[in-house]
């Protein structure tokens, strides 16, 4: 079996077959600012009391602090339930994007069933977890029962190799891989992350492949846990290894699908307008203009994110004619940036610093776009209006690439600078 049969089998306590309808109990369940409301509205209807107020976190990180009057109604809504339910793990104070706080807070262990009204909720995949997005009234159920039911997926192995060069990162390895897989290639499949290259991979750059499983169509994204894995989360969790629930794929794992990924000369990867699988070499679209610059998000506004930008903008400036707009995905990350001097160089660059949370990614909260303007971001997502106007484009790339194109006003591979 495959680590995720193996992870809903010991849920099912039997084991289970791909195609096969299954009821379990879930370890943790997470909303958001956004989801939080409509999920709590079908709860209400169905239940007074959550099945568990230790296993609900709610996070404050779409609209935060809040924009608009709706936004601030939500989170008064979200406020009152987490009262009245007494929900012990409650981010709602800036502490950052929901898919790094719960990490940082030692709520994800390897084996555990987690979900999320956010379809990022697949990041987890890689701490070792089952993990997946599901739609507010689904999560509702799940305050009221803590269970849920899924489809035992099929899964695709895609295994990686090569080396990541200088220029390159996590980011640009699962944009290689949703160009070839396709938006829709990996729908309701597990996408099981493996290879040396997958192997030797520290934390953050995991979390960035297994966030975007999503965008494949992926019911989840998942890897075995290395020993970088193991230590982060030991450390959050106050756990010893031989404590966690740490679930490998069999030698005979059975799969839908193999696939090989040789990263090897790979250029920095960039999603084109206006969807994620557009993707093409830098090479193809460099000397694109952008007006405006983004670093962060769930998928990369971590320490290592910033470390990169900063190794490229220290001691430079950003062009005149382009803003860029910097997100640390948590109150930690920001801390440890300031105290490693990024901020600062990121101010004397030019750079607009913003609270850690979702920010423009969402296109309603700040940074938004207007007609006819182009984003260079390391956001996951750009889809058509994404980020503002629906006549403005967004392109996807790694965090050196942003910085980089930030100081030219194009899109600009950073050996060249």
């Amino acid at each position: 079996m495959n680590i995720t049969e193996k992870i809903l089998s010991a849920k099912a306590k039997k084991e289970v077959t791909p195609g096969e309808i299954i009821e379990i109990p879930v370890d943790l369940a997470m909303s958001h600012d956004g989801t939080s409301p409509p999920a709590i509205k079908t709860f209400e209807k169905v239940a007074t009391k959550v099945w568990d107020n230790e296993k609900i976190a709610i996070v404050f990180d779409h609209n935060v602090p809040a924009n608009t009057i709706g936004s601030a109604e939500f989170q008064k809504v979200c406020r009152d339930f987490i009262k009245k339910q007494k929900i012990t793990k409650n981010y709602i104070h800036g502490d950052g994007i929901c898919h790094q706080v719960l990490p940082e807070k030692g709520l994800v262990e390897p084996g555990k069933v987690i979900v999320g009204a956010d379809s990022h909720t697949c990041t987890y995949g890689a701490y070792g977890a089952f993990s997946t997005g599901m739609g507010a009234t689904d999560l509702a159920m799940v305050y009221a029962t803590g269970k849920t039911w899924f489809m035992v997926p099929e899964a695709i192995k895609m295994e990686v190799s090569g080396e990541l060069n200088s220029y390159t990162a996590p980011k640009d390895i699962i944009l290689k891989i949703i160009g070839e897989v396709g938006i829709a290639g990996a729908t309701y499949k597990t996408a099981e992350f493996c290879g040396e290259t997958i192997e030797k991979m520290g934390v953050e750059g995991r979390a960035t492949i297994c966030n975007m499983a999503i965008e494949m169509g992926a019911k989840n994204g998942i890897m075995e846990p290395n020993k970088e894995v193991i230590q982060y989360v030991s450390q959050r969790t106050g756990k010893k290894e031989s404590e966690l629930n740490i679930v490998k794929s069999d030698e005979d794992a059975q799969y839908s699908e193999e696939m090989h990924f040789d990263i090897t000369d790979m250029e920095p990867q960039i999603a084109c307008p206006n969807d994620v699988d557009n993707v093409k070499d830098i090479s193809k679209v460099e000397g694109t203009a952008v007006d405006q610059c983004l670093i962060g998000s769930c998928t990369n506004g971590r320490l290592s994110d910033l470390k990169d930008a900063y190794e490229i903008l220290k001691d430079n400036e950003i062009n005149n004619d382009t803003r860029l707009l910097i997100l640390p995905a948590s109150a930690e990350i920001y801390k440890q940036a300031i105290h490693e001097g990024y901020i600062d160089a990121f101010i004397d660059a030019g750079a607009i610093i913003c609270n850690p949370g979702c920010g423009p990614c969402l296109g309603g909260h700040m940074g938004v776009l207007s007609e006819g303007e182009t984003c260079l971001s390391t956001t996951n997502r750009n889809f058509k209006g994404r980020m503002g106007d629906p006549k403005s484009s967004v392109y996807l790339a790694n965090s050196k690439v942003v910085a980089a194109s930030a100081i030219e006003g194009v899109i600009t591979n950073p050996k060249d600078l």
